[in-house]
């Protein structure tokens, strides 16, 4: 495809051939909404030509079912979204601005200039960003364009919670009773839920996603996360306002996708649980949801429907209740958009949702009516985040080095990677940190959790913190596989799931410092001094590579057998091992083949070698895959280096920054006197909040940095003097 490049708005923008005109050679679009031949166009509702305002995972996911069904493509990118994924597989592709979103994916100005100059007919806002956004939707009909998505009126409806609950009251859909008014005086608030009685749950009117979203669980917690809860809704939908209600004990999060058409047609597509939450984010659904009661799935759904009918709803929606342990179900929310976890819904019910999203965008009926919807086998979908959850569920940010999936060996149509990344890219501390979602299908719940477990074990990434090994702690739960969930789940089962840290068996180090000689021998090094071998005339070669596992350092004594290249003999803590082997690359992944004591293995790893082709060898990390999760080895550097290398603890006298991210807020300055736990700073980080808090008792020296400075992991954020220091 021919491509050349044009400016957009002082941005610079790659454009096809012809974008500009349509069949008519003419421009169709016009910012006013009575251009008569604009009206002709839309009349048809045709849609010939899409843009799809969002990145990553759900704009590939868009694409592929648009150029299925002949709608050509067109993607939008941040300046450091420029070699993302989404960007190459459309067929043309506009920049819209910097990395901010504000300045970018919530650009509307920029997004409908695309619009005009692709001369496309409609837009798909994805999930997130503009795709609940009642104004962004308005303009779309006052310029003619197709909005995929349901009308302004039920976004603005469903996204104000207070609205929505008198909407949901009336049409006999059950709700939480709580504080929905417009008072928003702090005192006002905390009165109302002393009066609703603690634990409270405070939610942004507006949203979803758990944005926004906090649990006070005492009185004197109430202040802090009101404030916290308000900060994170400003940034997300650039409004504030908060409502209260009762927290549900032991609840579970059960949603019901409806769909509906402008020709007063809707229907529900089954229920999914999603109780498998960290903060307030899901991370584990599937569908239908296990252990409910046929007649309160068909109630719920019914009840969803209801719903959607009430609003005039069109287009893929989501209807969220809580869920009590007797099965009583309340209406939280409303979203009005395609979910992250649509994917189970299809699987369970052979359907493209997003298909139906631009044939209903176009003005045809929906496909199917309520008794032709099957429910068929189950479906799971494993979202795959950078981040850590040994540390709070950081995200993480940084290079992709090696990424790798059972569905690069072989296809199976019960199996999908829905994702927007490849190795080799740059996960950017911008934006959402999911990198991918694997979802599986099975005739029955048990074989769909083994296929999603297989997968998990063969998904392998290296480069950002991921949470791989935790989905999976997650999905061979005992709890979990009985289907006995809630929203607390993680919280409750925290000892299983947060055991610590991996331990390394001698056999497992005895094939890291195999993979490390036989590394060697197959580089091509210009200087013999720059071997670590052992390598000694007429003796027998023996080395002793150090080995460092989670903060503890370790030796592998590795001792040649008999002059030959691939056999040793290893010794490590005291133990001696007889080890043989060679590595293999097969389709661009290396495995270790070993042999340890007469017991064959074969192990995938991935080896970073920062430094093995300089002067002065800097730390190499091994990553081996193994079956409970990965194990990194460091090869430090020798003693006499140390020196030259700089780095940043989480003790001392100060505090640092937990990932990379921007200073929202700064709490104190210098001279302050702080305790221990008290909050310092806010950093915003992949469109989540966080609470820098002081790591113990002291006055604050230096503050490093200021509000809206972008910082690194582990960066200094402050300096404190402590006692008489």
């Amino acid at each position: 495809m021919h491509r050349f490049r044009v400016r957009l708005k002082n941005f610079t923008t790659n454009i096809h051939r012809g974008a500009y005109q349509n069949k008519h050679g003419s421009l169709w679009y016009s910012s006013s909404s009575k251009n008569v031949q604009l009206e002709n166009e839309m009349s048809t509702r045709n849609i010939r030509k899409l843009v799809i305002a969002n990145r990553g995972e759900i704009a590939c996911r868009v694409m592929k079912t648009a150029k299925r069904m002949g709608i050509s493509t067109v993607a939008v990118y941040s300046e450091p979204d420029k070699h993302q994924l989404h960007v190459e597989v459309a067929d043309e592709a506009y920049c819209i601005g910097p990395a901010a979103s504000q300045l970018s994916y919530l650009n509307t100005e920029n997004i409908f200039n695309v619009i005009r100059t692709s001369g496309a007919e409609a837009v798909h806002p994805g999930y997130g960003f503009l795709s609940e956004n009642a104004e962004f939707a308005d303009a779309c009909e006052s310029k003619g364009v197709i909005f995929v998505g349901p009308p302004s009126s039920a976004i603005r409806d469903m996204g104000i919670k207070s609205t929505s609950k008198k909407i949901m009251s009336s049409a006999g859909v059950p709700i939480i009773e709580g504080y929905h008014g417009e008072n928003q005086d702090d005192s006002f608030l905390l009165k109302k839920a002393q009066e609703i009685g603690f634990p409270v749950m405070i939610k942004a009117v507006r949203g979803g996603g758990g944005k926004g979203m906090r649990i006070a669980e005492t009185e004197s917690e109430f202040q802090e996360q009101l404030e916290s809860a308000r900060r994170e809704s400003k940034k997300s939908f650039n409004d504030d306002i908060v409502l209260i209600e009762k927290f549900v004990e032991r609840p579970r999060h059960v949603e019901v996708q409806v769909f509906g058409d402008s020709h007063g047609n809707a229907v529900y597509l089954f229920e999914r649980d999603c109780s498998v939450q960290r903060r307030h984010q899901k991370i584990i659904e599937e569908a239908p949801a296990p252990n409910i009661l046929e007649k309160t799935q068909k109630r719920m759904g019914e009840a969803a429907v209801r719903a959607a009918l009430a609003v005039g709803y069109v287009g893929a929606g989501t209807v969220e209740f809580v869920m009590d342990p007797n099965e009583n179900f309340f209406f939280m929310e409303m979203n009005t958009r395609l979910q992250v976890e649509h994917p189970v819904t299809e699987m369970i019910s052979s359907t493209d949702l997003v298909e139906w999203q631009l044939r209903v965008a176009q003005g045809e009926k929906i496909p199917m009516n309520q008794e032709q919807l099957t429910c068929r086998g189950h479906s799971f979908e494993a979202r795959i985040y950078a981040e850590d959850p040994d540390n709070n569920f950081m995200p993480g940010a940084g290079n992709l080095q090696h990424l790798s999936s059972l569905t690069d060996i072989y296809s199976d149509p019960a199996v999908r990677l829905e994702t927007g990344v490849r190795q080799g890219d740059d996960i950017s501390p911008y934006y959402d940190p999911l990198m991918a979602k694997l979802v599986v299908w099975g005739p029955d719940r048990t074989s769909a959790l083994q296929k999603l477990i297989q997968n998990l074990d063969e998904y392998s990434a290296v480069g950002v913190p991921t949470n791989i090994r935790f989905l999976k702690k997650l999905a061979t739960h005992p709890e979990f596989v009985k289907g006995n969930v809630h929203t607390g789940f993680i919280e409750e089962h925290d000892a299983e799931l947060f055991p610590k840290a991996l331990s390394v068996d001698p056999t497992t180090l005895c094939k890291a410092a195999l993979a490390v000689v036989l590394n060697e021998q197959n580089q091509n090094f210009i200087s013999p001094f720059d071997l670590s071998t052992g390598f000694k005339v007429n003796l027998p070669s023996h080395q002793v590579i150090p080995i460092k596992v989670d903060e503890v350092e370790l030796k592998v004594d590795v001792v040649k057998r008999n002059g030959r290249n691939t056999e040793y003999t290893m010794n490590v803590d005291g133990k001696c091992f007889e080890v043989s082997g060679s590595l293999e690359t097969i389709s661009g992944t290396t495995w270790v083949r070993s042999v340890i004591n007469g017991v064959s293995n074969k192990t995938k790893l991935f080896f970073d070698q920062t430094g093995s082709k300089k002067k002065i060898r800097e730390s190499d990390t091994l990553t081996l895959f193994l079956r409970d999760g990965i194990c990194q080895i460091l090869f430090p550097l020798a003693k006499f280096y140390e020196s030259f290398s700089q780095t940043t603890g989480s003790g001392g006298s100060g505090a640092i920054a937990p990932m990379t991210g921007t200073v929202e807020k700064i709490l104190v300055s210098h001279g302050d006197e702080v305790s221990a736990g008290q909050p310092l700073a806010v950093m915003i980080a992949m469109k989540m909040e966080h609470t820098i808090r002081a790591p113990h008792a002291g006055v604050i020296q230096t503050v490093l940095f200021s509000e809206g400075d972008t910082v690194e992991r582990n960066s200094p954020l402050f300096t404190f003097k402590i006692g008489d220091e």
